[in-house]
């Protein structure tokens, strides 16, 4: 154990500890100016995890990676030679705690999975702030602009790209009314969409029968296209006493 003197004191603010401590700083200056721009992006679309959120997760990862690099000053500079260094350690830490972050911001409700592009980012921007502790400043930057491009520019080309879109539908029956799957299923198919198959989940009470299961569009373009649409033909269904509907995301 090292006493408390104070040389062994004074060894915590000589030239090069604070020539290291400054440089240190600008790592953590680096990361956290990253981190506050990839999370500006998810605040601007009022996501919850915002420019704070990413900032500490970024600059905590750098710090913790950027320490591996100078064990010659730990502890004022004394007792750094029996201590092994392994960054690849420090590193599969940060991304397996940030990952737990991460999932914490991942929502459920009903059919729709809310929250994966944050907690992926979140998870992408603990890489930013290891790449920047690891001195790789460029490579840091270009990661961090194409998140950016990624997370503002692909959803608007996946707009634009044909897709199949689907709907979690939730449809209460009035009492006494058996509903007839194939009479249900040739209605949807008429619109143009269809029931995936494996998703039809029913449950029932001695008087009334409920229906769960996910419409799939048959084209790009269906007629009808939106929710509002939708909701009113599936309320225009003989027996249909109550009706749930919304896109089935994920």
């Amino acid at each position: 154990m090292v006493s408390l003197n104070s040389p062994y004191l004074a060894s915590f603010w000589s030239q090069s500890m604070v020539e290291v401590n400054l440089l240190i700083f600008l790592y953590l200056a680096g990361s956290l100016a990253l981190g506050l721009l990839l999370g500006y992006e998810r605040a601007y679309h009022g996501r919850a995890a915002g420019m704070r959120t990413y900032g500490i997760v970024c600059m905590a990862s750098a710090a913790l990676t950027v320490f591996c690099g100078y064990p010659d000053f730990w502890w004022g500079g004394g007792h750094h030679s029996a201590i092994p260094i392994d960054p690849t350690r420090v590193i599969q830490g940060i991304v397996t705690g940030v990952g737990f972050l991460g999932a914490g911001v991942i929502m459920k409700e009903g059919l729709n999975i809310s929250g994966l592009t944050t907690a992926a980012s979140i998870w992408a921007s603990s890489a930013i702030g290891v790449l920047v502790g690891l001195g790789f400043f460029a490579a840091s930057i270009m990661l961090t602009l194409l998140l950016l491009a990624l997370m503002m520019w692909v959803p608007k080309l996946e707009a634009r790209l044909p897709s199949r879109r689907a709907m979690g539908v939730v449809l209460g029956f009035k009492p006494g009314f058996e509903p007839h799957e194939s009479a249900l299923k040739t209605t949807i198919r008429e619109w143009g969409y269809l029931v995936a198959e494996g998703s039809l989940h029913i449950s029932a009470t001695q008087h009334a029968v409920q229906w769960n299961f996910v419409m799939v569009a048959l084209k790009s373009r269906p007629e009808p296209n939106s929710l509002f649409e939708l909701s009113r033909k599936l309320r225009e269904v003989a027996g249909v006493d109550s009706l749930q509907i919304s896109h089935a995301r994920n």
